[in-house]
């Protein structure tokens, strides 16, 4: 792996962190996005993040909210209110791109979904996750998640 396909995978690890910071704000206060894009800018974080994939991201989960919420809803096996915010934002994230980024491979969507866990969510966290993103892979990704199952 070459230094240029190692930096964009930090920059988009980087930008899913975000991501999740992003939404994780609007979960918990309220989704002000001009002003939770404002912020972010001023994350450290933010200039080694893919810049162009956080925008996206982060509007297409706004924009789609209350449909990803809906899906989400569906591969839950408690109630939705009771999800730490941290988790249901990563979710919030990654079932967006299994839906709106067919170009990332559903393995790697969950994948980077379990690492953001494992760094800012609760301790077994990831796991909840990955149950959770498998059953929105299975349903989002059929082609793909029956070639490689």
């Amino acid at each position: 792996m070459d230094n240029g396909t190692k930096k964009k995978i930090n920059n988009r690890r980087k930008a899913r962190e975000l991501i999740m910071k992003s939404i994780y704000r609007g979960l918990v206060n309220q989704f002000d996005v001009l002003q939770i894009q404002k912020d972010i800018k001023e994350d450290p974080d933010f200039i080694r993040a893919d810049e162009i994939f956080y925008n996206e991201t982060f509007s297409g989960v706004v924009e789609n909210f209350t449909s990803l919420k809906d899906e989400i809803c569906t591969y839950l096996d408690r109630d939705y209110n009771e999800l730490s915010p941290i988790e249901l934002a990563i979710i919030f994230s990654a079932l967006y791109e299994l839906k709106f980024h067919p170009d990332i491979p559903y393995r790697v969507v969950i994948n980077e979904a379990i690492e953001v866990a494992k760094s800012f969510g609760g301790s077994d966290g990831f796991k909840f996750i990955n149950g959770v993103l498998n059953k929105a892979a299975k349903q989002n990704r059929i082609e793909e998640f029956t070639r490689s199952a």
